[in-house]
């Protein structure tokens, strides 16, 4: 199975759906895979970008700190699957030398990826899959143009 390595690029919102989406894209910025989060995962991912600390632990902080109380390390995030137009992820951890894997949203997962600086990962498939978004893709035009004429301030425009 390949994965290919990708970053948050950005949180925005769907300009039709007024939900968020967070942008994640691949090394060599050649591909933007959109998904849309919920509301409070989207507030998690959007905390730690602006590197706004919290007067007392948000979820994932919490989720961060009881993983290095237990000497767990997060190896890294996988986006693993799109089932039904609903993407699934995987947490990989190391735990007493062995390695495990825990089920989760890809919005939880990002947000914890972010919280320790664990690499975020998205299955090759998935990514074929997916409505992904390159610059010279020209299957979804409209959805292409929307892209390219974001910016990156504009990609940090999600309010919380």
């Amino acid at each position: 199975m390949t994965m290919v390595r990708m970053t948050v690029k950005g949180l925005m919102l769907d300009p039709i759906s007024n939900s968020p989406i967070v942008v994640l894209r691949d090394d060599d910025d050649s591909t933007l895979l959109p998904i849309w989060v919920g509301v409070f995962e989207a507030n998690a991912i959007a905390l730690k970008l602006e590197n706004y600390e919290t007067p007392r632990p948000m979820t994932h902080d919490l989720l961060k700190g009881i993983l290095g109380a237990m000497d767990a390390k997060v190896i890294r995030v996988v986006v693993n699957e799109l089932r039904d137009s609903t993407f699934f992820a995987r947490i990989v951890l190391s735990v007493g030398g062995n390695e495990s894997e825990v089920d989760a949203r890809p919005s939880d997962a990002i947000a914890l990826a972010l919280r320790v600086d664990a690499p975020i990962f998205v299955d090759q498939s998935v990514l074929d899959q997916a409505q992904t978004i390159s610059p010279d893709d020209t299957q979804d035009e409209k959805v292409r143009k929307w892209f390219e004429q974001l910016n990156p301030e504009e990609l940090g425009k999600y309010k919380m």
